[in-house]
């Protein structure tokens, strides 16, 4: 059962992605739009393209006739995925899934008006004025995202009026896609953040990991740890919810499903249809298979029996703090002496401020404490810096 993949996007969880897919033997052909991206580093062959210009895309899929087309990042002309699957191509998820969840206008909608699931107050600006208006109504603070990015980007959160029109620019800068719409959001009062890594499959049950924790700064996970310490009445709420917005978008994979926990209750936030970067956690062998395991089983059609928590895990990014080429890491010696342990360095060729070029690992059995893992963590990324030549 060799299939070749066509993998959309090249990142770091494209290469986990890869790397799992070669441990069962597949055929990858890692697509992005630089030289040297993560996945191509380990890939059978690799493209470099702009993935939101379709004729581009079209020319790729016509060259490789892949049998399966596994999407990891937003910034592809996703309605072109009808063809392919008209094509006998299996789209992952599903070409409506996939062309819903890179929108977070449609996936939104989805989930507050067809399928009434709680979300925050939301509404959409085409315009700074708009924007204002919109603001206004929402109220202060409130967060504004582009309606298709990414790990965070062109997100900003709105305290006085002065930040509107600076939350507008930034968006238009970072978002992706053609799209320059915003969605501007209630700030929630959470009490904590989950992920909700759950597995659809072919011809099996739906089965959900144990919920992952994690903070965001500027949009974008920095550490995440599994399990999360929710109750298990929130946990069966946001396992009913990822099932009834999952289900209703079809497919097969898995999908990274966050949450709001609050005081009262759970409330829906967004949902990516592909490994979740606060997943990586689960290269800490906190399950019985990794996130991209289980994706990769998922997409093949191999059954998954249950998804089993082996013991407790925590990661934390190593971010870099500057633009350049040619980078190199100080301090993994430091780090690297941590028992219980590991480390991912990424690969990536270049380096921007707060880009993540790798994770540090911690884990321990599943009767410690895990904010002591968490902790580790958070102490070896600290030891290690990003240089460039």
């Amino acid at each position: 059962m060799v299939k070749k993949i066509l993998l959309l996007g090249s990142g770091e969880l494209g290469k986990e992605f890869v790397i799992a897919a070669q441990r069962l033997g597949q055929n990858v052909v890692a697509v992005d739009s630089y030289k040297g991206a993560p996945a191509m580093q380990v890939a059978d062959a690799f493209e470099v393209i702009n993935m939101l210009d379709g004729k581009a895309l079209d020319e790729i899929v016509a060259k490789h006739q892949p049998d399966l087309i596994v999407p990891e990042i937003e910034a592809i002309r996703t309605e072109r995925f009808y063809d392919y699957e008209k094509q006998g191509i299996l789209v992952v998820p599903s070409a409506k899934a996939a062309n819903f969840t890179m929108d977070r206008r449609a996936i939104r909608d989805l989930a507050a008006k067809d399928l009434g699931i709680r979300t925050a107050k939301y509404q959409y600006a085409s315009s700074l004025d708009a924007m204002y208006k919109v603001v206004e109504e929402i109220g202060m603070p409130c967060v504004v995202k582009p309606l298709m990015s990414s790990s965070g980007k062109g997100q900003s959160v709105i305290k006085c009026h002065d930040d509107i029109a600076k939350a507008w620019e930034i968006a238009g800068d970072k978002g992706r896609g053609d799209s320059g719409d915003v969605i501007v959001e209630a700030f929630v009062k959470f009490t904590s953040e989950i992920t909700l890594l759950t597995v659809s499959q072919k011809d099996g049950s739906t089965l959900f990991c144990s919920p992952i924790g994690h903070i965001q700064e500027r949009g974008d996970y920095q550490q995440s740890w599994q399990p999360a310490m929710i109750s298990d009445a929130d946990e069966k709420v946001a396992q009913e919810m990822a099932q009834k917005v999952t289900k209703a978008l079809g497919g097969i994979g898995i999908w990274g499903v966050e949450f709001f926990i609050c005081e009262d209750g759970v409330v829906f936030s967004e949902l990516s249809p592909r490994p979740h970067d606060t997943g990586m956690v689960t290269l800490a062998g906190t399950q019985n298979f990794s996130q991209f395991e289980l994706h990769c089983r998922a997409v093949l059609g191999l059954p998954i029996p249950e998804i089993t928590l082996e013991r407790i895990g925590a990661s934390t990014v190593i971010l870099a703090n500057s633009e350049g080429s040619e980078p190199y890491f100080e301090g993994l010696e430091k780090a690297a002496n941590y028992p219980k342990s590991d480390l991912r360095l990424f690969g990536k060729p270049t380096t921007r401020e707060f880009r993540r070029m790798g994770i540090t690992l911690a884990y321990n059995s599943v009767n410690e404490n895990i904010y002591n893992t968490v902790e580790q963590a958070k102490e070896m990324a600290a030891l290690i810096t990003v240089k460039n030549k």
